[in-house]
Parts: C-alpha cells; sequence; structure tokens
C-alpha cells in the first residue's frame, strides 16, 4: 500500500466484517482511511463509512427506499471507470469478500481490464454473528466441523446446487447466509432428507450491530415463529445442537448498553474516551461531530489575545474552561513565544477533569478543578477563595455565556474575558443520519453543551431531516446540566434525563439508570 502514480489506480476489495467497526482488519481499516474513493453497500455498517477521510468520495450501490440497488455488472464496470482516474479505490464488502461476496467477478473484471487490485479479507459473519450471539460453530460435545451454504437462490436454484442429501445427514453445523426469506423451504429440505425435526435453529438478524435480535426454535417451529414475529433479513441461519449453548454463553445481550445506538455529537478530537466507554458497555456508537475549532484569525482579535498574553503574569487567576480551552490558549502562547514560566505565580482553575488532564499534558497542575463541567460549578468552587480587587482571565469560546464573568465581577474582581477560539460547524456529508433517525435506528442522544444542541439542529438540516426536532425526539435525549437542558427544551426538544453531575461520566451514568429502568418498565408490561 505504498505510493502509487497519479495515472495509474488500484483497487482494494475489502472486508466490511459483519457489521462492528471494530471487527474490520487493521489492513482493511488502513485501506479505508487512505482511500480517495469508497464504494459499499448496506453490509457495511454505517459507522464503518465515517472512517474514511473527510474528502474520500463515497459511493452507495447498495438498495434502500431511494435508491435502487446497481446490478453486479454496472458495480463492476464502476470500479474499472473509477480505478482508470488514478484513484484509490476500495469496495467495502460486507463480512469477507471471498464468501459468497461476488470477489470472484469484480477481480475477474478487473484483471480483463488491467487494473491492479488487492483482496483484503475479512471477519466472517458466518462466524462473528453467531459468536455474537453466544453460539460457537463448533464445540467439543456438539459439532467438530460447519458448512457454510447460501440461502440467497430460489428454492427451485437451491434444491439443484445443494446436495440436500449429504448436507442432512452432516453432523456438524450448518450456517445459512441470506435464507431468511427461503427458511421455511430450507427446514424442509433437511427434515425431509433425515435431520430431526427437533434440530435447534438460530436466526440472528444483524449480527453485532445495535439491531442484532436473535430468534431460536427447532426446525419444526422456525419457520412459522419468523412468520410469526415477522422476523426480517439480513440474518445468518444456524442449524445444529451448537445453537443450545446459547444459554450459557450469551454475552453481548447482557451488557447494560447492547442494542443502544448513541449519536456521539462532540468534536471528533474530544470524543474518544466517550466512545471506548460506550462500546464497553455494548453500545454502538455513532459519531456526528457538530462542532468544529477554529483559532481567531482577524488582525484585532488576534492583538486583543496578545495584549492579554501580555499581562498574564500579573493575573491572579487564570480558568481554563474546556479542553480546546486549553490547547486554544496552549496555541496562542506558543504563537507569541511566550514562555510557560509566566503562569508561574497565577492559580489555574479547570473546568472538569477532563479539562484539568489536558492542562497537566502541558506540564501544568492546576491549583483547582471544578467537578460540575458548568460556570456554576467554577462560581460555587471560588466564590470563597477570590477577593475584590484580584484580577482573573476566562479562555474561552466566542458563543460562551458570560454568566461566570457577571458574578465575578459582582464580587468586585477585574475580569478578562478572553475569547481564545470559535465554534464553526464542521464541512462534511453524513448520507445516513436522517435514515437512521428516521428509522428509529438511533437510541440514544447525549448533549454536552448549549452548543452541541444548536449545532445539532443546525447540521441535520443540512444533512437533508426535514425536521430536527421532531426526528430527534424520536430518540431519548440526555443534557449534561441544567443550562445545556434549556437550551434543548427551548428548542423544542423533549429531555429524558439531566445528568447528576455534569461531567462526561456523569452523562454516561444517565443513560446507564435511563436505559436499565426503561427496559424494567418494558419487561413488567
Amino acid at each position: 500500500m505504498g505510493e502509487r502514480s497519479n495515472a495509474e489506480g488500484i483497487v482494494y476489495l475489502v472486508g466490511a466484517g459483519p457489521g462492528d467497526a471494530g471487527l474490520i482488519t487493521v489492513k482493511g481499516m488502513r485501506c479505508l482511511e487512505e482511500a480517495d474513493i469508497v464504494v459499499y453497500d448496506r453490509l457495511a455498517g454505517p459507522r464503518l463509512i465515517q472512517m474514511a477521510k473527510p474528502d474520500a468520495v463515497k459511493i452507495y450501490v447498495g438498495k434502500r427506499p431511494d435508491h435502487h440497488a446497481m446490478k453486479q455488472g454496472q458495480i463492476n464496470q464502476l470500479l474499472v471507470e473509477l480505478a482508470r482516474t488514478g484513484k484509490r479505490v476500495v469496495r467495502l464488502k460486507g463480512g469477507d469478500p471471498c464468501v459468497f461476496g461476488r470477489v470472484g467477478e469484480e477481480a475477474a473484471v478487473l484483471k480483463q481490464h488491467g487494473i491492479p487490485y488487492e483482496i483484503v479479507p475479512g471477519v466472517t459473519s458466518a462466524v462473528a454473528v453467531p459468536a455474537y450471539a453466544g453460539i460457537p460453530v463448533t464445540h467439543r460435545d456438539r459439532a467438530s466441523s460447519f458448512s457454510v451454504i447460501t440461502g440467497h437462490e430460489t428454492p427451485e436454484r437451491l434444491e439443484e446446487r445443494v446436495d440436500w442429501d449429504e448436507l442432512a445427514r452432516a453432523t456438524g453445523t450448518l450456517l445459512f447466509l441470506m435464507g431468511v426469506g427461503h427458511i421455511r423451504s430450507i427446514a424442509e429440505q433437511l427434515m425431509r432428507c433425515g435431520r430431526s425435526q427437533d434440530t435447534p435453529v438460530a436466526l440472528v438478524r444483524y449480527g453485532t450491530r445495535a439491531e442484532q435480535a436473535t430468534l431460536v426454535g427447532t426446525l419444526a417451529t422456525i419457520a412459522d415463529e419468523v412468520e410469526r414475529v415477522e422476523f426480517r433479513a439480513p440474518a445468518v441461519i444456524i442449524v445444529g445442537e451448537v445453537v443450545l449453548e446459547r444459554e450459557v454463553m450469551k454475552w453481548a445481550e447482557s451488557r447494560p448498553l447492547f442494542g443502544q445506538r448513541v449519536l456521539v455529537t462532540r468534536a471528533r478530537a474530544q470524543s474518544e474516551s466517550f466512545i471506548r466507554a460506550i462500546e464497553a458497555l455494548g453500545g454502538e456508537p455513532y459519531e456526528y461531530p457538530v462542532i468544529e475549532t477554529k483559532l481567531p484569525s482577524d488582525a484585532a482579535r488576534l492583538a486583543d489575545i496578545e495584549e492579554a498574553l501580555y499581562e498574564i503574569s500579573s493575573m491572579d487567576w487564570l480558568i481554563l474552561t474546556s479542553a480546546n480551552g486549553v490547547h486554544a490558549f496552549m496555541d496562542h502562547m506558543k504563537r507569541v513565544k511566550m514562555d510557560v514560566r509566566k503562569l508561574a505565580s497565577v492559580r489555574i482553575v479547570a473546568v472538569g477533569p477532563k479539562t484539568r488532564e489536558i492542562i497537566e499534558s502541558y506540564g501544568l497542575i492546576p491549583d483547582y478543578t471544578a467537578e460540575q463541567f458548568s460556570q456554576e460549578g467554577v462560581f460555587e468552587l471560588l466564590k470563597d477563595k477570590v477577593s475584590a480587587g484580584e484580577r482573573a482571565l476566562i479562555a474561552t469560546a466566542d458563543l460562551a455565556r458570560r454568566w461566570l464573568r457577571d458574578q465575578l465581577q459582582n464580587e468586585g474582581l477585574e475580569v478578562i474575558d478572553l475569547d481564545t477560539y470559535h465554534t464553526v460547524l464542521p464541512d462534511y456529508e453524513d448520507y445516513h443520519i436522517a435514515e437512521l433517525l428516521l428509522e428509529n435506528s438511533i437510541q440514544l442522544v447525549p448533549f454536552t453543551s448549549s452548543s452541541t444542541v444548536t449545532h445539532t439542529l443546525e447540521m441535520l438540516k443540512r444533512h437533508r431531516v426535514e425536521d430536527p426536532v421532531e426526528a430527534l425526539n424520536r430518540t431519548a435525549i440526555f443534557c449534561i446540566g441544567e443550562q445545556t437542558a434549556k437550551t434543548a427544551l427551548e428548542a423544542g426538544l423533549k429531555i429524558a434525563a439531566v445528568s447528576e453531575a455534569s461531567t462526561m461520566d456523569g452523562l454516561l451514568q444517565a443513560m446507564l439508570q435511563w436505559v436499565q429502568s426503561h427496559h424494567q418498565a418494558a419487561a413488567w408490561s
């Protein structure tokens, strides 16, 4: 995957894995991150598409209500045409491209036209999806082999292509991919050829993703169960005694945020630890950064910042209100070549533990940390520590409230409220967000500030959501504190809960408590 000439394109036929973005291979992720063009379909999890670089062209070739599926021949020709532009093209395919992924057809056409290509294997859904349902495809006491069969063909074609007598006599596990629509025919064929009607069967829909659902029965009952609950594709069908291990081994469903897709609206640079926490609890984060921070560029604003910085050693207090504020403040100090020793006699206040962590990464130790991530929390911390006549500098964003400045001035302090950075809407497209919201495929939306509320509403309009308030009110909305909640309510949003502690951990706990009580209420009803 080294540098290529501009005239020579290449196609990477990449297995995306079963849906969970964390299950793509390291090489597959590297290909995706470096791609100029990504060609994908619905079996590639929506979060994976976000891993492509911002300026990558993303081409959807699957089927959705407003988009007809592209035929395989058209996809083949598209790959050739794209590669001939000299671009690095990734054809992202669900699961493993060599397991019913039609990679042979695409590779043959590329070779025919002299287009270089690589095949990057992926984690096949045939093994991963049962595993996420707690079903091993082999087991020492139940099955020593497994077979993978396409269920996508019509019953007539299946009868022609599959030796049902031999398959039914096999002692191992049978795995049918893409066969939900033909489940009755599959079950009848296996029973006709000798498999016991009591043979356990499981169907796992959208395995490894937030929508994962499992249906268990036997060969005799499973088709009726599928019809009764209206179980839909895509799903993996597992036939065999290994299904019985599910009662012991099921693990994914037991995680507290299982089945919950969480819209993460924080700036991408700030969201990593929050995303990891969601994943550890079994949720599926969907990154939707609605804030991008930029340093001021106009000469007058920069001059004001420089003037304030030259007075910093005479300040009694430096209040840093966010991780972004810390980075911006230090960038400005670096820009004017100011030594951090100028801060030696200044008492530094961090707003929240994350801000403290960022301050410490610059080799500075805050004197105080407000555990509540709010201006009110800072004032509560400082009101008995400050004295009239002292000087304070608050490093903040251009749209921040001025409440803390006013309160400190009321205490007799001289306060400089310095806008060290400003927030803007990021410039990117998200073709999935409207679909996910309108299909009720996003369950939880945590807001970490008033600006994330207002920016999310603006971004949703930009990304083709006609009524952002109505779309968000289909979800459970959580706010990090009362001020954020006030902004959300004024915008017309319905709030599920406000975190008791104005921290990211507090926000996460609010979501956990709501999900737990919501599920209990559903179980009792």
